[in-house]
């Protein structure tokens, strides 16, 4: 039997959660690297890209859900699930960013635009709560994670699966208004994170 962190299943799909995100990254990397003209050589490797992602993803509410329904909280679990999350999609994006076939819907700024959030909220968060006070994630973000998840799947999506033009050119819309509201709720939760610092930090000081 299992003892320490991974005793508890939570745990264990966390760490195979980012082992998944690392098989995505390798599918990516070794068999996906070619011009837009020849993705259709490839459709099998983006294939199992594409559901290997949405596996991962979606398997943050079993995580979520397990966690809850046996009140299996820990530290682990606390640190390492968001960090899983990133991993998978900020990973992922940055891919899309430099591949030949996707790199138009994630330009390089807009990638640089969305790790910069993340790096500062995680600044803000760990300052905050090394000051005692608790700062969790909240909605904003929660959404900002479903539109990413979205965005990055339906850029993968477009390449792995052989479709009609209209049914393209439809989905081409579709992850273009995902990428701008991912843009959108990533500066939009950005800021909603540094106003609430900003509010926990000033009541901390009267």
């Amino acid at each position: 039997m299992a003892h320490g962190i991974f005793a508890y299943w939570p745990n264990r799909i966390t760490a195979l959660r980012f082992v998944g995100a690392l098989v995505v990254f390798f599918v990516l990397a070794l068999y996906c690297d070619v011009p837009q003209s020849e993705v259709a050589t490839v459709r099998g490797p983006l294939q199992l890209a594409f559901w290997l992602f949405i596996a991962v993803a979606l398997s943050d509410i079993l995580d979520g859900w397990l966690a809850r329904r046996g009140n299996v909280i820990t530290a682990f679990g606390r640190i390492a699930d968001p960090f899983v999350d990133k991993v998978l999609v900020l990973g992922t994006m940055i891919f899309l960013a430099v591949l030949p076939w996707s790199r138009t819907f994630f330009p390089a700024w807009i990638v640089v635009v969305i790790l910069a959030r993340e790096f500062l909220v995680t600044g803000v968060r760990g300052y905050v709560e090394s000051l005692g006070r608790e700062f969790p994630a909240d909605w904003f973000g929660k959404v900002k994670m479903f539109v990413q998840c979205w965005a990055v799947g339906i850029a993968i999506g477009i390449a792995a699966f052989e479709l009609s033009r209209e049914a393209e050119r439809v989905w081409t819309w579709i992850g273009w208004g995902c990428v701008v509201a991912t843009v959108a709720t990533s500066l939009g939760s950005g800021f909603s994170y540094i106003f609430k610092a900003r509010k926990l930090l000033a009541e901390g000081a009267r």
